[in-house]
């Protein structure tokens, strides 16, 4: 990158496309705080919340579904611009919801906007960032994740005791507490942002080889990378799309059965180790270990601080460790964690202070190694051919696991009790840092075509 002029231009691309992280974050976590009054509101039992909570995570199912062949056919660039303008209408739907039945279907079409950013955006910033950066500015998707977490939690409790301005009191009927629906309606602003500045940006190299613009695709490498490295990228590029078969049916290829199946299992092993059961019902954990309720989301937004601040530390040691050895530290971290909370919750010690520090250890640890590498690995592990097609299997495995995992979180802590729900969270932690020791390569420093020959490697290597 020494000799290229527009580096900060490669920086404002990739940071663009983070927005849809920030969008990302803020519509998965405000419901955090939101959710203790929804409860009240509504009358929810404990499987009716789990509802609520999961009705965005199966719309992100769908959605990510759907991103894939929106990408082949439209580019990266322009559905992004349409999921920012459809999160603004969604979060006016939801916050304005007349009732239950209409809030559920305002968050599983929010859904379906959150979904599709999770695979376009990463995908648009793997694909726009040179080899020796992408490390980093794949990390600055998931800082925007973290980022719009932690605006959510900041926003729960500012907006704890707000009332309906005067204006909406006039022109629309009672709809009861107003303080939840403000924090849904506060995700106008980050959908306005990311709109005009993606409106800005330009279509991937990749993508305009595909359809061939190839001299404008070159032109492009050379302002976002090496001027003298452009050519020989434009040649590796042109030369990986080119070869035979359709997408689908590259993807029966061993090597990349290898590949799906490595991206599914990680996808699985990311939510069922238990990170949204924290970022989603921090508050309801902070009240089991009997915080008043102004104290739990007060500790809730420590804990979103606490993940904005490892995500900055993933950000400088990704590309220095590496994304395996990260993996498999932090997994082992959260394992250590999630079995402390469960013994202390056997031996009826699961309060106060300790369970706010064993809870911001486990945020250090997956903020630090595990959700930066996981969104830097779904793009990388794919070659350009089938890129598009092949990150909806992660992806949408992913969402489906958080859904399922947030869905059944409030019932299994009811019904089996907080230790061996932790415990079985903590077992999924160490089989994911026992999948990645054997199954996951090393990724760092190699080009998007050198890690497509990695997979005809022997696991491990």
């Amino acid at each position: 990158m020494k000799n290229n002029p527009n580096y900060g231009f490669v920086i404002f691309l990739a940071l663009t496309a983070a927005l849809a992280g920030l969008m990302f974050g803020f519509d998965i976590a405000i419901i955090t705080g939101a959710g203790p009054f929804l409860k009240e509101q509504f009358q929810l039992q404990d499987l009716s919340l789990g509802v609520a909570f999961s009705a965005l995570l199966f719309g992100c199912a769908l959605g990510s579904l759907a991103a894939g062949f929106l990408a082949d056919r439209y580019g990266r660039r322009t559905p992004l611009i349409w999921v920012a303008a459809w999160f603004g209408l969604t979060s006016l739907a939801t916050g304005l919801a007349p009732g239950f039945s209409f809030f559920l279907a305002g968050r599983f079409l929010g859904g379906l906007t959150v979904g599709a950013a999770s695979i376009l955006a990463p995908m648009y910033v793997a694909e726009i960032s040179p080899p020796a950066l992408r490390g980093r500015l794949c990390t600055a998707y998931q800082m925007a994740i973290v980022i719009g977490i932690l605006i959510s939690f900041l926003l729960n409790y500012l907006l704890r005791d707000a009332a309906p301005w005067l204006w909406f009191n006039l022109a629309v009927a009672d709809l009861g507490a107003w303080n939840w629906r403000w924090m849904f309606l506060s995700g106008l602003f980050p959908s306005l942002l990311f709109f005009f500045l993606a409106m800005r940006a330009p279509e991937t190299p990749r993508y305009l080889v595909r359809c061939g613009r190839e001299r404008e695709a070159l032109q492009l490498l050379k302002r976002i990378g090496d001027p003298e490295e452009a050519e020989r990228q434009w040649q590796e590029i042109r030369q990986s799309l080119a070869r035979a078969g359709g997408p689908w049916g590259e993807l029966r290829h061993p090597r990349l059965r290898r590949a799906l199946v490595a991206g599914f299992i990680l996808a699985v092993l990311v939510h069922f180790s238990g990170i949204n059961t924290i970022i989603d019902y921090a508050p309801m954990i902070f009240q089991s270990a009997q915080f008043e309720m102004d104290a739990a989301l007060f500790a809730t937004f420590g804990i979103g601080l606490a993940n904005f601040l490892f995500t900055l530390v993933s950000f400088w040691i990704i590309d220095r460790f590496g994304r395996r050895p990260l993996y498999m530290a932090g997994s082992f971290g959260m394992f250590l964690i999630l079995l402390a909370l469960a013994l202390a919750a056997a031996a009826g010690r699961f309060q106060g202070m300790a369970v706010l520090f064993l809870l911001l250890g486990y945020i250090a640890c997956f903020a630090s190694c595990i959700g930066p590498v996981f969104w830097t690995l779904v793009p990388e592990i794919f070659p350009n051919r089938v890129r598009s097609e092949a990150m909806i299997v992660p992806v949408m495995v992913q969402w489906v696991a958080n859904a399922v995992v947030v869905l059944l979180f409030p019932a299994a802590m009811s019904a089996l009790g907080k230790s061996p729900t932790f415990l079985f969270l903590s077992v999924m932690a160490l089989a994911q840092m026992l999948f990645t020791w054997r199954f996951v390569p090393e990724t760092r420093g190699r080009t998007l075509e050198e890690i497509e020959a990695l997979w005809d490697r022997p696991f491990g290597k």
